[in-house]
Formats: C-alpha cells, sequence, structure tokens
C-alpha cells in the first residue's frame, strides 16, 4: 500500500512524503535519540545519588556502630572506616586514636570533644557543625583496643604517606615500620615509586626489607640484610634477630649476625654520646651552682653554706613569678631570670652586711655563722610555701626532644641548660674583666691590702661581690626549677658539689669553675653506668682528694702577691 498523498496529482515532487527520510520518519527518529540521552543521563543521574546516598550511609552506620558498648560492634565499625576513603571517616579514625570520641550521653550522638578549659567543645563528626560546650560529665569516651589502634595506625599512615607535605610523609615513613603487619607490598613499592624526598624513600626502603624479611628466607632475604646494614631502628633489629634464630642457611646466618654486629657497634656509639650529653647537662648545672661560689669563695674567703640556700630563693622567684603569669609559662620565665638574680642579689648583700663583715680572716666561723643562716633560710620558706614541694611548668619551647636517630635524642630542656650556663659564664666573664667592680673585685682578691692602700673601698667591694655571687646562685635556680621540684631542701643537694667543683677548679677562678664543673658532669655520668649512682660520687669525692694532695691550688690556681704569700 503507498503511503498517504503520495500519489495526489499536482503535488510538488520535493513535497512528497514517501521514502526513508519522509518528516515524521525524521522526527521520529529525533525525538528517539533525544529520549534515549535523556534516559541515559537520567539514569546517570540515579547511579551518582544512590553512590553519594551509599558514601553517606557507610560513615553514619559505622558512627551507630561506634555508640555501642559491645567492643566487637567497635571493632567492626572500625573495620567499616578503615574501609572507607571518606574525609569523615578519616577525621573519625583520628579522633578515636586521639582519645577525642565521644557520645553525648543525654542525647546519644557521637561527638567529637576537644577540651577548652574547663569544658569540652564538641562538634559533629557526620556534618561538621559546632556543637557548643559540655561538661566532662556529660560525655562518654569511646574506647579502643590494641586491634583497632593497629588498624587505624596503618590507615592513617597511609593517608600521611600521600601526604603533600614532606614532614608528614617523614614522620608516617618513620611509624609505619613499627605495624607493617597492617601494610601490603604493593602498597609499599607504589608509594616509594612515586617518593621523590630521600629520607621518605629511605624509610620506606627499610620498610620494604623487613617486610621481606617476614614472608621469606630467599634471596630476596639476603638482598633485604644488604638493605638494613647500619639501620637502627628496633623493629629492624627484631626482625633481623629473629631472622637468625629461624633460618638454616648458614651463608644467610653469617650475613645476618655481621650486620648486627655493626648494628650493635654504631648502637653502643651513641649511647656514649647520650652520656656525654647528660653529663654536659650535669656540669653546667654544677657551673651555675658554683660559679657564685667560686666569687665569694675566692675574693672574700668566706665558706657560704647559706649558698645552696640562695639557689632555692632563684627557685622559689621563679615558682612565684609564673604563679602571676598563668598564661604566659614561657615568658614567664625570661622574667624570673631578673627577679630570681634580684631576690637572691639582695638577700646576699643583707647577708654580708649584717654577719659576714665581722668575720672575715675567721673562715670557720663564717662557715658555722652561713650554716645556721641557711636553717633560718629553710624556716622561712616552710612557713611561707609549706614544707611540700612545688612543681615549675616548663615551657612548650623546652619540652620534648629532638631525635637524631632512633636511638639517639636530645631533650630540649637539657640543650638550654648547657646554652644558659655559656650564657651566664660569658656575661659574668665580661663583668668581671670589662666593668669597673671587676677590676676592683680582682685587685681585692689578688691583694686586699694594697688595693685598699690604692683607694679601693674594700668594703663596698665585699657587700657587691656577695650580692653578684649570690644573684648568680639564684640564676642558678631558675635552671633548676626547669629540672626538678622546688622545695626547702632543694640547694642542700648541691652544696657540696658545688665546693667540689671551686676547690677542684681553682679558688676564685671563672674558666677552672667552668673546666671542673663539666669534667665532673661527665666523669659522674660515665661512672654511673659502671658503679652506680652512689657510688659513682663516692669516687668522684676521693678522685678529687687525691688530686688536691698533689696540687693543692686546683687545675687554675689564682695568681697574685697575697696567693702566693
Amino acid at each position: 500500500m503507498a503511503p498517504p498523498f503520495q500519489n495526489i496529482p499536482g503535488r510538488p515532487r520535493a513535497l512528497r512524503l514517501s521514502g526513508p527520510n519522509t518528516p515524521e520518519k525524521f522526527m521520529t527518529s529525533q525525538y528517539e535519540n533525544k529520549s534515549g540521552l535523556f534516559r541515559i543521563a537520567l539514569l546517570a543521574l540515579f547511579l551518582v545519588l544512590a553512590l553519594a546516598a551509599k558514601a553517606d550511609a557507610a560513615p553514619a552506620n559505622a558512627l551507630e556502630k561506634l555508640k555501642n558498648n559491645d567492643i566487637s560492634e567497635r571493632e567492626a565499625a572500625v573495620e567499616m572506616l578503615v574501609n572507607d576513603p571518606s574525609p569523615v571517616a578519616a577525621e573519625v579514625l583520628k579522633a578515636l586514636m586521639d582519645g577525642d570520641l565521644y557520645v553525648l550521653k543525654k542525647e546519644n550522638q557521637l561527638v567529637i570533644a576537644k577540651k577548652d578549659g574547663k569544658d569540652y567543645a564538641v562538634s559533629d563528626p557526620l556534618e561538621g557543625r559546632e556543637l557548643g560546650s559540655v561538661k566532662k560529665r556529660d560525655l562518654r569516651k569511646v574506647g579502643s583496643n590494641n586491634a583497632m589502634r593497629g588498624m587505624i595506625r596503618a590507615v592513617l599512615g597511609k593517608l600521611d604517606l600521600a601526604s603533600p607535605d614532606p614532614a608528614a610523609r617523614r614522620a608516617a615513613a618513620g611509624e609505619m615500620i613499627s605495624h607493617l603487619d597492617q601494610m601490603d607490598s604493593a602498597f609499599l613499592n607504589e608509594r616509594l615509586n612515586a617518593e621523590d624526598d630521600a629520607l621518605v624513600r629511605e624509610k620506606l626502603e627499610a620498610a620494604l626489607a623487613v617486610k621481606t624479611l617476614s614472608e621469606g628466607a630467599g634471596k630476596e632475604a639476603r638482598a633485604a640484610v644488604k638493605t638494613l646494614a647500619g639501620n637502627l631502628n628496633p623493629e629492624v633489629r627484631r626482625a633481623l634477630t629473629k631472622l637468625k634464630d629461624e633460618t638454616q642457611n648458614p651463608g644467610l646466618k653469617a650475613a645476618i649476625t655481621k650486620v648486627l654486629g655493626n648494628i650493635q657497634s654504631k648502637v653502643e656509639f651513641f649511647s656514649f654520646l647520650e652520656t656525654l650529653f647528660f653529663g654536659l647537662s650535669m656540669g653546667s648545672v654544677l657551673v651555675l651552682a658554683a660559679i657564685g661560689l667560686a666569687i665569694t669563695f675566692g675574693v672574700m674567703g668566706v665558706i657560704n653554706m647559706a649558698h645552696g640556700e640562695l639557689i632555692m630563693l632563684g627557685a622559689y622567684a621563679t615558682y612565684v613569678i609564673q604563679q602571676q603569669m598563668p598564661g604566659h609559662i614561657g615568658l614567664s620565665l625570661f622574667v624570673a631570670i631578673p627577679a630570681a638574680f634580684l631576690v637572691s642579689g639582695l638577700t646576699g648583700i643583707l647577708i654580708e652586711r649584717l654577719i659576714i663583715r665581722f668575720l672575715y680572716g675567721r673562715p670557720l666561723e663564717t662557715l658555722l655563722a652561713t650554716f645556721g643562716v641557711s636553717l633560718v633560710l629553710q624556716q622561712a620558706v616552710r612557713s611561707i610555701f609549706s614544707p611540700l614541694n612545688r612543681s615549675v611548668a616548663t615551657p612548650e619551647w623546652m619540652s620534648g626532644s629532638l631525635a637524631v636517630n632512633p636511638v639517639f635524642s636530645l631533650t630540649w630542656n637539657r640543650m638550654y641548660i648547657i646554652v644558659f650556663c655559656v650564657l651566664v659564664f660569658a656575661a659574668l666573664f665580661a663583668v668581671l674583666s670589662k666593668t669597673r667592680l671587676g677590676l676592683e673585685v680582682r685587685a681585692v682578691s689578688q691583694n686586699r691590702a694594697m688595693a685598699r692602700a690604692m683607694g679601693t673601698r674594700a668594703a663596698l667591694v665585699d657587700a657587691l661581690t656577695f650580692g653578684l655571687g649570690a644573684g648568680i646562685a639564684g640564676v642558678a635556680g631558675v635552671a633548676l626549677s626547669q629540672l626538678t621540684n622546688v622545695g626547702p631542701n632543694l640547694g642542700q643537694a648541691y652544696i657540696i658539689d658545688s665546693f667540689m667543683v671551686v676547690v677542684f677548679g681553682g679558688v676564685g677562678n671563672l674558666w677552672g669553675t667552668m673546666v671542673a664543673g663539666l669534667s665532673l658532669g661527665v666523669i659522674n655520668k660515665v661512672l654511673e653506668p659502671v658503679s652506680g649512682a652512689v657510688l659513682a660520687k663516692i669516687l668522684v669525692l676521693v678522685f678529687i682528694i687525691l688530686f688536691i694532695q698533689k696540687r693543692p691550688t686546683g687545675l687554675f690556681p689564682q695568681k697574685g702577691r697575697a696567693v702566693e704569700g
């Protein structure tokens, strides 16, 4: 049957609606194409929405499980979050690892809570909005176990290894070797090939080598042993020792033994460096405690048994300043240095004017008098602050340590003590060598009668010298407050050591005090691992007694007519 209108006479040929390209068929074809594209776009939109809903549902389901008191439910929730690539999952895992994940008891809602003063600032982990502040009693902490923490560390480590920040990647690579059971070799190889930081690559190579050792003992194990030669990480040594005990291959066992011996030599070397560092820090404390005594003992010939209490006053001055500046711990320490110098220095001048000036030339009587002063100062502190020890907070910039390698680290507070000792020594040396007071102090110490004959007011010099030595003792108390608790008996622990340093170095000689203090600190720390702390002090004391028998004037004897006579 012919199509409609095809045989109508007189109709132009071009307008005949016949054949495959008739307008009806053309319009139908276009409509069908647009309809198909619309259906595809609509289907894609539905798929995207479904995937998004599923992605949102995964963290939501895990958060519901985390609220459960059943540990198995929480483990299942952590496993769900570990396999979830969403930012919400990573944030919740990090909060759980840091101990910041809680449940609001009344609303039974999972929140991230961070301490804010006395309260806790809470936020919704799913929506990211702040929920205000609550009391601790309104929260129930979400706990975790070792298995959960291991999974969390692994996934957070993977995220950090992909971080654009090199510092974050270095930290993650350093910690990753401790939980390699949660890592796979394919991921480590992928990160190694993509890494351009030399330090991160080195740590990833070590991790891959340890992973290889744990999985087999063939040719790959031999190559891994060579890679780990000289590595000081405890996990590396543990893996090498385990393979050495398990392998039956003599060649592999010999290679591991050689590598372990090399590692042990390095460990012993860095252990000696650590002992040396602790000895220098202890010696710096001795120098700070003794340098003021060296001035008063050398210039005035006074055996000041109250020197330890002057150190104690400096430590208490630090405590009082910090209590007055609770929100500025770091700044309060800088304010405490001049404050402690003034408190101890003025106390020293007062002691000299009221007691010491009447006892010059009678050292044994100065010893007894200053011993009585020390008891009075101790009792005064007990009456004012109570007999209990006081804790002085350490500023954030003095906390923690600098990790040189896995077996050697330098604590910041001890490094700052060493630097502080050098600065105090340099300042005191400049005062005694570049100022008029220093000139007069040296003149009186070398020949008191001649200095008085030349017009030097020896009495004023004595008072200022005693005040200067006492002030330096107060500054030493500031340093000691960062290493130990502040108490009425603080100074008693350092008075004997201070006298040993002064006598060993040479009475009245600053360089002798510096060398003697650092030397005795190092000797003490070197002997402690062998003999114990108490026996080490006894051995040091015996050494000083024998040394003084051979050289009564010390390492650096003071020069001058009074000394020679």
